[in-house]
C-alpha cells in the first residue's frame, strides 16, 4: 500500500524570533542550559567556543533533554536541495524544518569525542525509531566538512544496519560542489563517497517523499525496519547532539 505525504509547501528561510531568554550570557550548549534550569524545548542563543552566539533549537525532552538539533525534516515545507553556501550557513525555520549550518555544526562539535549523536526517524506506520553514536563531529570547510563519527551504541531500528557509519570520513557535497555529482543525483547535500551508487546507505537531506515508496532521491536510511516496510522512506528526521558526560 502506498501512503502519500502532505502536499509540498514553499520554502521558509527565516529563522524565527521566538527566542527563549538564555539569561545574562549565552551558554555553550543546550545541555548547559538544561542543567541551569532552562528545560523548555525551543530556540535559544548559545556560544560554544566564544566566537559569537547563534540561535539553535534545544530539545529538552527527548531521553533526558540537553540536545542541540541541527537537522529536522517533518513535512517537506523546505527545499533541501541547496547550494554549498546554503548548507554552510544554514537554512529553514528553527521551529519547523531546517539545517543549522555546517560552520555552526563544526563549532558545536570541534571537540569531536565530546558529543554524542542521536538520529530520530519517523515511519509511515506512525512508529518512530532512533540510533545513537558514541561520538560525532565534522571538520572545517578546508576539509569539506568531513564526517567523523564513532560507533553506534544503541538503536531500535534494524540492529544489523548502521547506515551512517558507512559514510565515515566522507566529505560533504552539494549539487554545485561535489566531484562525483552524487548530491545532484541524490537530491540533497550529504556526506557522499567518491562515486554515487547503491553504497549510499543514508541521506537524510534527500527529497521529501511524496509517497511512501523510496525512489532513490528521497530521504534515506537503509533498512529502516521494523518500523517501516522495506523500500519506504522516513517521513520525519532529526539529528541532534549533546555532551557524552551529560548524565
Amino acid at each position: 500500500m502506498r501512503i502519500c505525504m502532505t502536499a509540498f509547501m514553499p520554502s521558509v528561510d527565516v529563522y524565527p524570533n521566538s527566542l527563549i531568554d538564555p539569561g545574562p550570557a549565552p551558554a555553550k550548549n543546550c545541555a548547559e542550559l538544561y542543567k541551569s534550569g532552562r528545560r523548555i524545548s525551543g530556540v535559544y542563543a548559545i556560544d560554544p567556543d566564544g566566537s559569537g552566539a547563534f540561535n539553535v533549537y534545544c530539545d529538552q525532552t527527548t531521553s533526558g533533554g540537553g540536545w542541540a538539533v541541527f537537522q529536522k525534516r517533518l513535512d517537506g515545507s523546505v527545499d533541501f536541495n541547496r547550494t554549498w553556501d546554503d548548507y554552510k550557513h544554514g537554512f529553514g525555520n528553527l521551529v519547523g524544518e531546517f539545517w543549522l549550518g555546517l560552520d555552526k555544526i563544526h563549532r558545536l562539535t570541534r571537540n569531536m569525542t565530546y558529543n554524542r549523536l542521536r538520529v530520530d526517524l519517523g515511519a509511515i506506520t506512525g512508529k518512530t525509531v532512533h540510533a545513537e553514536y558514541d561520538w560525532f563531529g565534522i571538520g572545517t570547510e578546508m576539509v569539506e566538512y568531513r564526517l567523523y563519527i564513532g560507533n553506534i551504541t544503541r538503536t531500535d531500528a534494524n540492529n544489523s544496519s548502521d547506515p551512517l557509519i558507512r559514510h565515515r570520513d566522507f566529505h560533504f557535497g552539494t549539487w554545485n560542489r561535489d566531484p562525483a555529482d552524487c548530491a545532484q543525483k541524490r537530491g540533497g547535500g550529504w556526506w557522499y563517497e567518491n562515486k554515487c551508487d547503491l553504497a549510499v546507505s543514508s541521506n537524510l537531506n534527500g527529497i521529501y517523499p511524496r509517497c511512501g515508496n523510496y525512489t532513490g532521491t528521497d530521504i534515506h536510511w537503509d533498512k529502516l525496519v521494523p518500523a517501516n516496510p522495506e523500500g519506504s522512506a522516513p517521513t520525519s528526521t532529526e539529528m541532534k547532539i549533546r555532551p557524552v558526560n551529560f548524565f
